[in-house]
């Protein structure tokens, strides 16, 4: 099993910016995030959780997604060798508010569905406003 922990949320003006992390551990065993798809979404009070980034390395592939909403604004990336995954969130707008999730899938091909990500984070809130 996977253990994932957000941090870096917050409240910014829009326009602002924001870096969030993910740390990825093992409960009982060490494990590498780089043989993991792993994603940000977000979910909005009264809406549906929506998929805002991906990263994957598929047979030495890199594969990324972004949702329209916010390409051009933020950048996924990640550190294997601290097992991290980070989201940076420029120009940030009040609709990108919301409890943003850190999400893992052990999976060996792309695209990767929602429903492949078996391992999730607690969750960090982003306000902008």
């Amino acid at each position: 099993h996977v253990q994932l922990v957000e941090s870096g949320g917050g409240s910014v003006r829009p326009g602002g910016s924001l870096r969030l992390s993910c740390a990825a551990s093992g409960y009982t065993y060490s494990i590498s995030i780089s043989s993991y798809c792993m994603g940000w979404f977000r979910q909005a009070p009264g809406k549906e959780r929506e998929e805002v980034a991906t990263y994957a390395d598929v047979g030495n592939t890199y594969y990324t997604y972004y949702a329209d909403s916010v390409k051009g604004r933020f950048t996924i990336s990640r550190d294997d060798v601290q097992n991290k995954l980070y989201l940076q969130m420029n120009s940030l707008k009040p609709e990108d508010t919301g409890v943003y999730y850190c999400a893992a899938a052990h999976v060996g091909y792309w695209p990767v569905k929602v429903e492949d990500y078996a391992y999730w984070g607690q969750g960090t809130q982003v306000t902008v406003s």
